[in-house]
């Protein structure tokens, strides 16, 4: 019978030295937070339970991961490792059979990739406790890995260690997994008897071994993965390493990206094979971007779904849209939340949409503002129309049939329909409904004074 895992994440401290009012691992890093980032990498090893403590800012923390299935424990005061571990005691001893694999909330580059097989060796090895570590070059701020004599390990924190000691590379990552009947006979004898005054979880491994426990290590080599963000600067340092994998991720199913150092891709965005990403795009949140699109620079989308062959052109910014198969977009276009553009519809210079549905093979060149509008197929919008869509008061919608001609200069206002294969003179103030294929043109008589200037001149 396979034994059961669970899982503890150690989430109460606030992370002083990120100096933010919002608690370290609720920081973002490519879309996902933190803590959410250690969450993904640990539910791929298919636990029966994860059990987070909490602490600091503990309604957002649970709030950020509401509907997923997780056990929160509250820990009042944060006194160590240790110390964390005790406050989820009365969880654990229901699952006393089971491994637990405990590891902070602050080191999302950690992939089930390198979580897998230490799971295997500590079953493999039928070990009480097994523990990660890796060589680093710059061991600084980690527990130094420490075999004794009698052949058991001990973890140097780096505050007790001496100048000796600091120079070794064999650090302790602070991922471990434990035999849960074991752990928690030996959490009560962890002491609080060191410079911070604090209850290590890693003296476990010396207690543990001296009560005959079998305790082993196992040592990854994906040392790069080893990065916990303590502060704003270790978080640009993560970043960069998953911004990089993703576009990895990317090239490997085809997708050409020209520049991956100054193009953001969050790390759940969706790119279809084919398409061309080129220098400085940003694609942000839950984005889809289908198959043999172009997107140019300085393009930035969030949270909207492209269809294939579609053209994202310069400097356009898109929120919460859909645009569907061979469309055009750009440049200089910013469609707001709620847009959709047809297919084959093209959306040129300085145009902008909110909350509007623009029809198949339409088209708005330039220069124009539609807000709250229904637009049919093949309809041409001229430079300057504006959906004048807010009284002041409310926004009504504006409605344009199939094949529509709408002249430069235009203004409609709500509520308004302009009629099938209608045309409307450039220069015109609508706030009437015009009739399908009618002429409609709203402007004051044209007149002209002889010689005013030249008397104007003379007063």
């Amino acid at each position: 019978m396979k034994k059961g895992l669970s899982a503890l994440i150690l989430a109460a401290g606030k992370g002083t030295r990120f100096k933010s009012d919002k608690i370290k691992i609720l920081h973002s890093l490519m879309g996902k937070s933190m803590l959410q980032w250690v969450v993904d990498s640990i539910q791929k090893l298919g636990p029966d339970r994860i059990h987070i403590v909490v602490g600091y800012q503990k309604d957002l923390v649970q709030k950020s991961l509401t509907g997923q299935n997780i056990d929160f424990v509250f820990q009042t005061k944060q006194l160590g490792t240790a110390h964390a571990v005790l406050a989820a005691q009365a969880a654990l001893k229901k699952e006393a059979d089971k491994d637990l694999l405990i590891m902070n909330g602050d080191l999302p580059l950690i992939r089930s990739e390198t979580l897998k097989p230490l799971l295997r060796n500590h079953r493999e090895k039928g070990n009480s406790l097994t523990f990660l570590t890796t060589d680093l070059d710059d061991s600084t701020g980690f527990g130094r890995v420490k075999l004794s004599e009698d052949k058991t390990f001990r973890i140097i924190e780096e505050k007790d260690a001496t100048p000796a000691q600091r120079k070794e590379k064999e650090i302790n990552v602070g991922i471990y997994l434990f035999r849960i009947k074991d752990l928690l006979k030996g959490l009560t004898q962890v002491s609080n008897k060191n410079k911070k005054g604090e209850y290590y979880l890693t003296d476990m491994i010396e207690i543990l071994s001296r009560n005959g426990r079998k305790v082993g290590k196992y040592k990854t080599r994906n040392t790069e993965e080893i990065v916990g963000v303590n502060d704003r600067y270790e978080l640009a340092r993560a970043i960069d390493v998953l911004r990089l994998r993703k576009v990895k991720s990317l090239t490997d199913q085809g997708v050409t990206v020209y520049d991956p150092g100054s193009t953001w891709i969050d790390y759940d965005v969706k790119v279809g094979r084919d398409t061309v990403i080129y220098p400085s795009v940003i694609l942000e949140g839950e984005s889809v971007i289908g198959s043999h699109c172009t997107l140019f620079p300085y393009v930035h989308v969030i949270d909207t779904r492209v269809g294939k062959r579609v053209k994202l052109l310069s400097s356009s910014m898109i929120e919460q849209s859909v645009i569907q198969n061979d469309a055009q977009v750009g440049p200089f276009t910013h469609l707001r939340p709620n847009t959709i553009i047809r297919q084959g519809a093209k959306v040129g210079n300085f145009v902008e949409m909110k909350n509007t549905d623009f029809g198949r093979h339409s088209k708005a060149g330039h220069l124009s503002y539609l807000g709250d509008a229904d637009i049919q197929e093949d309809v041409n919008i001229g430079a300057g129309t504006i959906t004048c869509n807010y009284d002041g008061a409310r926004k009504s919608r504006t409605k344009i049939e199939s094949g529509a001609f709408i002249g430069s200069g235009t203004e409609l206002v709500a509520p308004v329909k302009i009629g099938k294969k209608a045309y409307v003179g450039a220069g015109s103030t609508i706030t009437k409904d015009v009739s399908p294929e009618a002429l409609a043109v709203s402007r004051s008589r044209q007149e002209e004074i002889p010689g005013w200037v030249k008397r104007k001149r003379k007063k």
